[in-house]
């Protein structure tokens, strides 16, 4: 699923309010500088800290 880029460019990470970019191919939003991917649900991105992926795992 795609995210609209509008949306995108708005949303920031809620750690280290940097930039996110979307992996398609996991359909996760990724910041970088925290090291984290974020889930999106439905179409929905769901920016909890505690819900999101450690990039190393």
């Amino acid at each position: 699923m795609s995210i609209d880029p509008w949306l995108l460019s708005k949303l920031v990470c809620p750690v280290t309010r940097t930039p996110l970019r979307h992996d398609e191919a996991s359909d996760e939003l990724v910041s970088e500088a925290a090291g984290l991917a974020y889930p999106i649900h439905d179409g929905v991105p769901v920016m909890l800290p505690e819900e999101a992926r450690r990039l190393n795992d």
